[in-house]
């Protein structure tokens, strides 16, 4: 796909208006006439931020934003999960940001968010809104500097970025779950995948509430997990996903069981909001315990490390404040010497942006890759991008100006929420 708009834009159009003003007298009306037409784009520091518009699709959970420019360059962000019900949030922080340079995304956001302290500008919605605007910012920021957005960042330790596939399955018996992982890995190569073993249908379970793990239910999350192992061999990854819904004690049981089965970690079996319970089950097991995907901001991640809660941070970058924040947790997990994984749930667009953040910290680990992009077509369909999105279980990093990939509005359309507003 081309750019009609970068930093070469701003200079030869520049450029062309000045030439033709000179060559008036040679060429007469007819040459003035055509460079009036044309845009005349100005200098990078006299940007200025026109608009935003949005839309949503997934019954509001995935929020796509456009941040617009008085120089025809546009941004494109995405959020996930704290996002239903948001579009007025989305207009008031427009509001808050018409008329200030992209280029000053540091201080755009930090204003946007001293400004919502009462407002809720600790996490959740406020957040996660904020998090597409911020990636739009960056998107626009990349294409107006002619560079892409991992060199903003300062530059990239890496060119392609590893993934694990979420296979979404819990559900299935053992010797399916076997033969899945089997096939994931096989047709695309993946060196990682993961499972969840939290099972609300569980017959075994004692009842909906009671987040303690029985004996019957833990040797069935111990038999799925055998299957896959023995299916993959030794050295393709695993993990397995908890969903925060498990109790201190249960966390415990699970991670020392899991412990032959040399997983790459288990994944939130409680939830992540208290330190100090995560502690007590990472400091039981070998298993490494990985949380993060709910926290919000570099300081939601500081008692997790202060006290080595756990092994492995995953931060939601379509959530948890954008691309310069996940730079910073992931910096912050680094002095702790703490691998950088982060949870992806969004598009392809969220998932090259998260790409770009993963190339340029050291303590990458691993970013999550959705099954989802290989068996519904509407994740082709509704963004823009060059060649393929992964090759061999790795995402190429794009090297176009901003972020590399764009939303298709036409393609978007056809699954956008009904009754929300589209891009007004």
């Amino acid at each position: 796909m081309q750019h009609p708009y970068n930093r070469r834009s701003f200079l030869t159009k520049g450029l062309a208006g000045a030439a033709g003003f000179s060559l008036l007298t040679n060429f007469g009306n007819d040459l003035f006439a055509a460079v009036q037409k044309q845009s005349l784009f100005s200098a990078p520091s006299d940007l200025q931020i026109t608009d935003i518009k949005c839309a949503y699709i997934r019954n509001g959970h995935s929020l796509f934003v456009k941040v617009y420019s008085n120089q025809d360059i546009v941004g494109h962000g995405e959020a996930v999960d704290a996002t239903p019900g948001t579009y007025y949030l989305v207009k008031m922080m427009g509001d808050r940001i018409r008329g200030k340079n992209p280029l000053n995304v540091h201080r755009i956001f930090e204003d946007v968010r001293r400004r919502g302290f009462f407002e809720g500008a600790q996490g959740g919605m406020y957040i996660s809104v904020l998090t597409a605007i911020e990636s739009a910012l960056w998107d626009l920021a990349g294409k107006a500097l002619n560079v892409p957005v991992y060199q903003l960042l300062g530059g990239k330790f890496r060119d392609n970025i590893r993934v694990y596939c979420d296979t979404a399955s819990s559900r299935e018996k053992p010797e399916i779950m076997g033969q899945r992982a089997k096939e994931v890995v096989d047709e695309h190569n993946f060196t990682a995948v993961k499972f969840d073993i939290d099972d609300s249908n569980d017959p075994n379970k004692y009842d909906p509430y009671n987040w303690t793990v029985g004996a019957a239910e833990l040797e069935r999350m111990v038999d799925q997990i055998t299957a896959v192992r023995e299916s993959l061999g030794p050295h393709v990854d695993i993990c397995v996903d908890m969903h925060g819904r498990f109790d201190t004690t249960s966390g415990k049981r699970v991670a020392k069981a899991m412990e032959p089965l040399h997983l790459m970690w288990l994944e939130e079996p409680i939830p992540a909001e208290n330190a100090e319970a995560y502690k007590y089950i990472t400091q039981s097991t070998t298993t490494p315990i990985c949380a993060g995907e709910n926290l919000y901001l570099a300081y939601g991640f500081r008692p997790l490390l202060e006290i080595g809660a756990v092994d492995i941070i995953m931060p939601d970058l379509q959530k948890a404040g954008g691309l310069g924040e996940a730079q910073r947790i992931a910096n912050l997990a680094n002095v702790y010497y703490v691998p950088f994984a982060p949870h992806m749930v969004a598009s392809y667009l969220g998932a090259m942006a998260s790409a770009h953040v993963c190339a340029s910290v050291p303590n990458f680990l691993i970013l999550e890759w959705q099954i989802y992009f290989h068996t519904n077509p509407m994740f082709k369909e509704i963004v823009h991008y060059d060649g393929e999105m992964i090759v061999d279980g790795y995402i190429p990093l794009s090297n176009k100006p901003g972020i590399g990939v764009e939303i298709n509005e036409e393609g978007l359309k056809k699954y956008a929420d009904k009754d929300m507003p589209f891009f007004t």
